[in-house]
């Protein structure tokens, strides 16, 4: 017997229809059709949320087509990743972090990690 899963929201009782996943280092929140498995960091909505779903200012949002149809025999939460990688390819990238600042006697910053030297030395 299997158990409908039911809508993340507060209070709502509801048959989740879709899922939420949200890309943090790409300000992406990906809303697809219901995963196979529930997944401790994605979120199971009803069709009013999933209508009504916002992102944070800056935040791209990709929608999926939902469908009422059960999910299929692969997870479909790696559709989703595919997806947000696509999205991703699409924007152009950053470009790299410069390097951080020599540490030590030349540099004026302060290293984390020091060599101790062995009562041996």
């Amino acid at each position: 017997m299997t158990v409908a899963r039911r809508c993340t929201r507060t209070a709502c009782g509801r048959a989740a229809i879709a899922t939420l996943t949200y890309v943090y280092a790409d300000q992406v929140a990906v809303l697809g059709p219901l995963s196979t498995y529930a997944e401790p960091h994605s979120y199971d909505l009803c069709g009013d949320h999933a209508d009504r779903l916002t992102a944070p200012r800056g935040w791209e949002v990709v929608r999926l087509a939902i469908d009422a149809a059960p999910p299929e025999t692969h997870d479909d939460l790696v559709a989703l990743a595919n997806v947000v990688r696509e999205t991703r390819r699409a924007t152009p990238a950053a470009p790299p972090p410069a390097p951080p600042a020599p540490s030590g006697p030349g540099g004026n910053r302060r290293a984390h990690l020091r060599a101790v030297p062995t009562s041996s030395d």
